[in-house]
């Protein structure tokens, strides 16, 4: 050290410091996620499920720890690695997951988040499953995919008991066992399922992967395997439902990761999706050589045998995006509380809480028709719950799958710089919403089935208008808005070329109607006035914030975080 090299003026070991840090929220921890979403426990209390409740608590304090954050964040910032090979050159096709990935989907397991429903499918049974899906997904969403599709197999084997007895018992387990070993041995199992391939996409028609039968079995159920599935989800699984093309034409088929005689399938994982979210979870593309499977339901029937999964994973998008707005909408109220500005708490000047009010509407919303929409899966529900689940699902998540990525983005601005580092959870929410909208049919995909639903089942369409009969009179906003979606659609459909155009337009109409609907029957009655008013009146917005003149916004924030 030369005379002229500057000291820093501190005391010996002392920390240098440069600055106080003051005006930052604390970390959002500790919390019952459960006891502080207002929307939430009075939807599962409506429909059903509120002997549920306790064990609720439980795991909203369990998401809501620091430590379950925690290894939310490292399941994403260590994602799955690809092993094909071991160290002698063996394929193994094996995929390494952290640490923290196996505990936060050992805790879902264990809190039946993927088949506590139809374990015991008591009344209720359907709504408590979907909020503690919700709970976990709110936190940690990549592990939700092997969750959803592993409930959503269920109902399909079921309809197919000699192939279901032999994978239901692994299924309904609370135990977690993510050992490649023989189905058998195992004390818990999961499902994955590959409908797409390169060709063809959302046309599974297209598909080019072929079956050809296992000549020495005598039932004729058991199928070699060849070719490719472009996204093929949750690949360490124990199991998975595709479609290959049989003698009898498009057909599903159980493909078993590993064999009864404990040896490996031949699944080969060609690489695992480089994803713009989702980074926990593993989507993969896979290729079959001669691989074994055995078919599940009739020949031929492909499509219409995986068809109730795909429904099931549909409601799970639903769910799922659902979440994501809780945790968004929640990050920012907590930090608009915690941090002042221009002499005044963010939370508390008109323009934010406006922000933060429409914001947790949205959620409500989207709460609320999850929770209906979960009510119409209950085991014994009837035809009338039957049709209406069958636009509703569709209908329901195409609008709220859309609305999710710009409901993360506003809650992300609300923090400001914050809210765009990896520091904070909203970045990744953000990521992490348009893949319930992409999953299981893009917006015109799910669009132009609710036209084919109209289509074949008539009858769908009256139970979806029966739906909203209930709050007939209740609003002029809304009953002049569900004139008016009738009349045009009824128009549309007597020109097929009016009715694809305007596809998204009928189904955006349908969507809001329905949530205006829900909040009128569920919410309370300032909320939801300004909710129908928000998105169906004459003053409507673009974006969050525009909310009807004499709003209590600040009332609808105290709402969402579980103040009176």
């Amino acid at each position: 050290m030369t005379a002229t090299t500057p000291v820093p003026h501190t005391e010996a070991g002392a920390p240098h410091r440069t600055h106080e840090v003051t005006n930052q929220a604390p970390p959002r921890t500790g919390l019952d996620e459960y006891g502080t979403n207002t929307p939430l426990t009075e939807a599962v209390d409506a429909f059903g499920a509120g002997w549920h409740g306790q064990e609720l608590h439980g795991i909203g304090r369990l998401v809501g720890s620091e430590a379950f954050q925690h290894n939310a964040e490292l399941a994403h910032t260590s994602p799955p690695v690809l092993r094909t090979h071991d160290r002698y050159g063996n394929r193994i096709d094996e995929i390494d997951f952290h640490p923290a990935y196996h505990a936060v989907i050992g805790a879902a397991v264990e809190h039946g988040a993927h088949t506590a429903g139809w374990a015991d499918p008591k009344p209720g049974a359907a709504v408590a499953r979907a909020a503690t899906f919700m709970l976990f997904a709110q936190i940690e969403p990549g592990h939700g995919c092997p969750m959803s599709m592993s409930h959503a197999v269920v109902p399909v084997l079921q309809r197919d008991p000699g192939i279901g007895r032999d994978w239901l018992p692994g299924l309904l387990s609370r135990s977690y066992d993510p050992r490649p070993i023989a189905p058998a041995a195992k004390s818990g199992l999961t499902f994955g399922m590959g409908m797409t391939e390169k060709q063809g996409g959302s046309d599974v028609r297209a598909n080019t992967t072929r079956a050809v039968p296992v000549a020495s079995d005598a039932d004729g159920r058991a199928h070699l395997l060849t070719g490719h599935k472009w996204f093929f989800s949750a690949p360490q699984s124990d199991a998975f439902l595709v479609l290959a093309q049989a003698e009898a034409g498009l057909t599903c088929f159980l493909v078993p990761r590993v064999l009864p005689d404990g040896t490996r399938n031949t699944v080969r994982i060609q690489r695992l999706k480089n994803k713009l979210g989702n980074k926990s979870n593993a989507s993969s593309e896979v290729e079959f050589d001669d691989t074994w499977a055995v078919r599940v339901g009739e020949p031929g029937r492909g499509v219409p045998t995986i068809i109730e999964m795909v429904n099931h994973t549909r409601l799970d998008c639903v769910l799922g995006t659902t979440a994501g707005m809780r945790q968004s909408v929640s990050e920012a109220i907590w930090h608009a509380r915690h941090r002042s500005a221009f002499g005044a708490r963010l939370a508390d000047q008109p323009a934010m809480t406006a922000v933060l009010a429409d914001l947790a509407l949205e959620t409500e919303a989207a709460t609320w028709t999850s929770m209906r929409l979960a009510h119409a899966y209950e085991a014994g529900s009837g035809e009338q719950e039957a049709m209406f689940r069958r636009l509703a699902t569709a209908v329901s998540k195409y609008w709220i799958c859309k609305r999710g990525p710009h409901h993360a983005y506003e809650a992300l601005e609300c923090l400001g710089g914050n809210g765009y580092t990896e520091d904070w959870p909203l970045a990744r929410r953000y990521r992490e919403q348009p893949v319930m909208a992409v999953w299981e049919g893009s917006g015109n995909v799910i669009a132009l089935d609710v036209l084919r639903g109209i289509a074949r089942t008539p009858q769908s369409l009256e139970a979806f208008w029966a739906e909203l009969d209930g709050t007939s009179g209740a609003s002029a906003v809304l009953d002049a808005h569900i004139g008016r979606v009738r009349r045009e659609l009824a128009a549309d459909l007597r020109d097929p070329v009016a009715a694809q155009t305007r596809a998204r337009a009928t189904v955006e109409g349908m969507a809001l109607a329905l949530q205006s609907s829900l909040m009128l029957r569920h919410a309370p009655a300032p909320m939801a006035e300004a909710f129908v008013e928000a998105r169906l009146g004459e003053g409507r917005g673009h974006q969050y914030g525009i909310l009807p003149r004499g709003t209590d916004a600040a009332a609808v924030v105290a709402r969402h975080i579980g103040e009176d």
